[in-house]
């Protein structure tokens, strides 16, 4: 029954259009040696409805039209070169390059030969694209490699992983610094534009302290010098404050922006100054919801998985199917244990593609009695988790059907790997929560793109 089952599939990807158009595309040498970039042409050129996904967020209220000059690129050209940039792992201004330099770009993005357009452009209109809509795209190419016969969801892997935000190392001292010297920054170029009163210029003495308290090891000594950089970090909070209050109609547009900029950061100045006093004046534990982890970047979540090393970022749940693709992508904020994580996957991907694996594996921090009765509910025959503490045990059909399910579960890691190494998401340089969630979730299409292209040049080999 297996061996029918996969023969179906296997005469399935041979006979459809995907395939056959891809196909015929290797007949040309640009494609043929750039086979992702081949088959994300084919599946847009047969699905043009996904692009439409992405409509609202680039266009907004503007509407397209075929008349007059075109300065800006279309909604498939940007969708095109941010696909492109991530595949490729480039930065804008590399993408900008590319365009005049690359032919497989030039005809990837259907570009002119006389109009390329410049990386502030793409910057811009990549950058309206939002999470919610990039999730709907992830799930909307893997119904169309569903449809080609690449998955069939018998299978369900799900583990989580942290990817971290673009942060030094947060320190109490190291934050206050920042404070001090991103207001000074700010206080400085809102004198440039007034023309007014000179502000006071904190940096020199700040500076000094938080080498010193660096290189400090004597508590009360610590003590002591936090207490001289929180005076001097007052006098900057009041700086600042005096600056605010000082708001007027009649500034200038850039002169305003900048005032609106301090009014805002006037709140995370007061956090910072009072986590770090509790902490370090007071001694007190101070709860990770009360802290700040970052000014620049302040959605950072501290994760702690198990014993390992503390991360700052933000914990990323994923489950994946039998054929390697990511089925579901689920960025979180703060720090739920995997266990609260595991019925959330199983429904998103019953809802998402309407059907329920027959097998589930994961890692032994999702298992829980409740878990194993909810799948159980859910009609999944095989429930395994590896390496489980205390008295619970999986549920599989026989003693060999939750080893190989344990063996394939540990798939997944090579999965993380290959998203987190290939397309540089260890680390995430993009600033902004809408934007982390963003990179990520095209990061996850990315590799979803290249696990389809494996799958069908394999195929393709087998009947050369």
């Amino acid at each position: 029954m297996r061996f029918t089952w996969i023969l179906f599939s296997y005469i399935h990807v041979m006979k459809t259009p995907i395939f056959e158009t891809w196909r015929l595309k290797f007949e040309q040498p640009d494609w043929a040696r750039n086979p992702e970039f081949g088959l994300l042409d084919t599946i847009l050129e047969h699905h043009p409805e996904l692009v439409k996904l992405l409509v609202p967020d680039i266009t907004g209220h503007e509407k397209q039209t075929n008349f007059g000059r075109k300065d800006i690129p279309s909604v498939e050209q940007i969708v095109r070169a941010a696909i492109y940039k991530e595949l490729k792992g480039l930065n804008y201004r590399d993408l900008e390059y590319h365009q005049s330099d690359s032919r497989i770009c030039s005809q990837f993005l259907k570009l002119d030969e006389q109009r390329f357009y410049s990386f502030q452009m793409y910057q811009r209109y990549v950058g309206k694209i939002k999470a919610e809509n990039l999730e709907k795209l992830l799930i909307a190419l893997n119904r169309t490699a569903i449809s080609e016969g690449l998955e069939d969801l018998e299978k369900m892997r799900v583990d989580s992983t942290v990817v971290e935000t673009n942060i030094h190392w947060p320190t109490n001292n190291a934050l206050v610094w920042d404070c001090i010297k991103e207001s000074h920054r700010l206080l400085t170029k809102l004198q440039a534009e007034t023309d007014g009163a000179g502000y006071r210029n904190y940096t020199k003495n700040a500076k000094s302290t938080f080498f010193k308290i660096n290189n400090t090891k004597s508590k009360q000594k610590r003590i002591g010098l936090f207490n001289k950089q929180l005076v001097t970090f007052t006098k900057s909070i009041n700086q600042v404050s005096n600056a605010v209050k000082k708001k007027s109609r009649s500034d200038s547009l850039p002169s305003f922006a900048l005032i609106v900029q301090l009014e805002s950061f006037l709140p995370v100045m007061h956090k910072v100054y009072q986590m770090t006093y509790r902490k370090e004046i007071k001694g007190e534990k101070v709860d990770n919801e009360d802290k700040l982890f970052s000014i620049y970047e302040q959605h950072t979540d501290i994760i702690v998985k198990g014993g390992r090393k503390v991360e700052f970022g933000h914990k990323i749940n994923l489950a994946t199917g039998k054929a390697n693709l990511i089925l579901n992508c689920d960025i979180l904020r703060g720090n739920p244990s995997d266990s609260k994580l595991y019925t959330g996957s199983i429904d998103k991907v019953k809802q998402n593609y309407g059907r329920t694996p027959r097998d589930v594996a994961a890692d032994g921090a999702y298992a829980s009695k409740g878990n194993l009765d909810y799948a159980q509910g859910e009609g999944i025959a095989n429930v395994v988790f590896n390496k489980m503490v205390g008295s619970l045990k999986s549920r599989a059909s026989s003693k060999n059907m939750e080893t190989r399910l344990k063996k394939w579960r540990s798939g997944i890691e090579a999965n993380i790997s290959n998203l987190k190494r290939g397309f540089k998401i260890a680390r995430c340089n993009w600033k902004g929560w809408a934007h982390f969630q963003a990179k990520v979730l095209w990061s996850a299409i990315g590799y979803n793109i290249r696990v389809m292209t494996s799958i069908l040049a394999s195929k393709m080999q087998s009947i050369a």
